[in-house]
């Protein structure tokens, strides 16, 4: 039986599709958008998440604790090192505190499929379901096909958050198992898009014509970066692209935030330093999108 690997699993979602949903968090992407507000679902395998506001004064027990003798002690906190890290999770089980903490969980589809049952009342009063997000749902491409099956023989409405950035066989194998795609765009310009996610856009704009043709149903999310895709022409290039692409008549402007910072600091990252769109700016390239004709919305 496979297995995936996800990092969260939030309850009483209402941002991520129509109605009440229940949203899995798969670990794994392709792209490095330096702006994610999700870091920790980027690898495709488990992480140690680190807090050192939890972390107790003088405590050792994850130092005892680990096999590898990779965690050591100074005045500054608890320092890993990754290069003798074998992820055994004796440290962050021994952790008193929680400041040490395991990111990834494997998960058979089976039991993915009990935990989402239970909120089941919650879809059929809201016309809600299940969304599969990320990371990149589509990097563990036989998992996903697997739960999307069970979850559409239970008559669960189903979305994917997509970035779109895979082959194109791999939408093909479960395009019949899902209702909603959540498509994320983020710039036509190739050489920015390179510069920002760490690859072209080339094949997520081809997929994204050919889904159009296939799909049910297909909304656009479009996250606002300051320097990025927040001018005038940057915004009026997208929805051009996107009105050649029919049924596609909804779009959500996500604008940046900082609200992911601290995942950075206890993943020992680092978030570039930057503003977030103005609320003017903000209006004002909605108003770009809606003269295209299309219904757009501010956030999920």
């Amino acid at each position: 039986m496979t297995k995936g690997l996800i990092f969260d699993i939030k309850k009483y979602a209402i941002h991520d599709g129509p109605g009440i949903r229940t949203t899995v968090f798969l670990k794994g992407c392709p792209l490095r958008c330096w702006w994610c507000h999700n870091p920790e679902g980027q690898l495709l395998q488990k992480e140690l998440f680190y807090n050192a506001e939890k972390c107790l004064a003088g405590c050792t027990d994850c130092i005892a604790a680990c096999p590898n003798q990779a965690i050591t002690r100074d005045s500054t906190g608890v320092s890993i090192d990754k290069s003798k890290c074998r992820m055994k999770e004796d440290c962050a089980e021994a952790c008193p505190s929680g400041a040490l903490k395991v990111i990834g969980q494997e998960i058979s589809a089976d039991e993915l499929m009990k935990e989402i049952e239970k909120d089941r009342v919650f879809y059929q009063n809201s016309n809600g379901g299940v969304t599969f997000s990320g990371g990149e749902p589509l990097m563990q491409i036989k998992f996903l096909e697997e739960v999307l099956e069970k979850c559409k023989n239970q008559h669960l409405h189903t979305a994917v958050d997509t970035c779109g950035y895979a082959p194109f066989k791999d939408f093909e194998r479960i395009m019949d198992k899902v209702d909603l795609f959540l498509y994320d765009l983020k710039t036509m310009d190739e050489e920015e898009h390179v510069k920002s996610t760490g690859v072209g856009n080339q094949l997520i704009l081809e997929n994204l014509k050919k889904l159009g043709k296939l799909a049910r149903e297909i909304h656009i999310r479009i996250p606002l970066i300051p320097g990025v895709n927040d001018s005038r022409e940057s915004a009026q290039k997208t929805a051009r692209f996107i009105r050649t692409i029919p049924g596609i008549n909804r779009i959500n402007l996500l604008p940046f935030h900082r609200a992911g910072t601290q995942k950075y600091t206890n993943l020992k990252r680092t978030l570039k330093n930057m503003d977030p769109v103005s609320d003017d700016k903000i209006k004002r390239l909605r108003k770009i999108y809606e003269t295209f004709d299309f219904s757009v919305k501010i956030g999920g």
